[in-house]
């Protein structure tokens, strides 16, 4: 990768062999149910099955495993709000280091305790107060760790773009691929991959309507700053995009698509009782917006990721049963 500001189709196949042996390849799903209540053909890529329960892992393996030994000896951080924690921590275990997350103290007690689980040291902060960017950058540079960002990194968006780079090889060229939006490293993956195998492919991300700051930010043409917002799904609780992932969305985004967090939970409801699938909300915002038809025109064969699957028990049920 010569240019650290462009990610490629070849950056994103380059991934894919790397992570190859290591990261599942993710099963795709079909069901009639879904068709015909969407009025389409929909593929379903179903990252809540990919090691540590999300996409992320991806992502974070591609990226630090291209350290230096030297850097590896040192140990690597990470700030997230649960799945990329997880996906570095389970990382550092594979690449034989040690991993320090930020993580904000309310983050799902299954999240954390996940990644504590994979062995990493977790530091907490306040969401709504404090800068995980500088917290991590700070830290990082105390303590000489290399730093693997969840999104704004051109490694790990690639890896993420593995994810669409199976669905087509497995379905064929779609009509339109959608895609839940947090930082937008997903969805710039996921784009460069589509759009360099098939240019007419739509891109169409999703948001809540209260994190809607990757739509408000392509209407504005400039990366626009929201309120923390409070939503059900924490995975996209972004107040802003990521520099390198809305330059690269700003060219192969087609849409963004807004969904509530009643038709979030219907689609996770939807998913455990019509698919048999455990999702997590942010995971399901791409099925809330085709189950709540806020895709216009719509597409006749459309592949939608689900992005990750994370979620106690426990809360599961206050969501869906709620």
């Amino acid at each position: 990768m010569t240019d650290t500001q462009r990610v490629t189709l070849e950056d994103v196949q380059d991934a894919a062999a790397r992570i190859k042996g290591v990261a599942h390849r993710t099963p795709v799903l079909r069901s009639r149910t879904l068709d015909r209540l969407v009025g389409a053909e929909v593929f379903v890529k179903c990252e809540n099955f990919q090691r540590v329960g999300a996409f992320k892992f991806r992502g974070a393996y591609n990226a630090a495993s291209r350290l230096s030994p030297e850097q590896l000896a040192k140990g690597i951080a990470a700030y997230s709000s649960g799945n990329h924690a997880q996906a570095v921590a389970l990382t550092a275990r594979e690449l034989g280091t040690s991993a320090v997350i930020v993580m904000p103290e309310d983050t799902p007690r299954s999240k954390r305790e996940a990644t504590a689980g994979y062995g990493a040291e977790i530091i907490t902060y306040d969401r709504y107060t404090g800068d995980r960017v500088a917290i991590g950058e700070a830290l990082a540079a105390e303590r000489g760790l290399a730093l693997v960002p969840p999104y704004e990194h051109p490694h790990v968006i690639a890896g993420q773009g593995t994810a669409a780079l199976e669905l087509i090889e497995e379905v064929g060229e779609l009509d339109a691929v959608v895609v839940p939006v947090g930082g937008g490293g997903l969805i710039a993956g996921t784009a460069t991959a589509a759009k360099g195998l098939h240019p007419a492919m739509r891109v169409i991300g999703v948001e809540p309507e209260a994190g809607d700051d990757t739509k408000r930010s392509l209407e504005a043409g400039r990366r626009v700053s929201i309120p923390v917002p409070r939503t059900i799904a924490d995975g996209q609780a972004a107040d802003i995009p990521g520099e390198l992932t809305f330059s690269v969305n700003q060219r192969l985004v087609d849409d963004i698509a807004l969904v509530s967090d009643e038709g979030i939970r219907d689609a996770m409801r939807f998913a455990f009782e019509r698919m048999k699938l455990v999702i997590e909300p942010s995971g399901a915002s791409g099925l809330a917006a085709l189950l709540g038809h806020r895709i216009a025109p719509l597409p006749r064969r459309i592949g939608v990721i689900v992005s990750g699957g994370n979620i106690s028990a426990e809360r599961f049920g206050e969501i869906v049963g709620g």
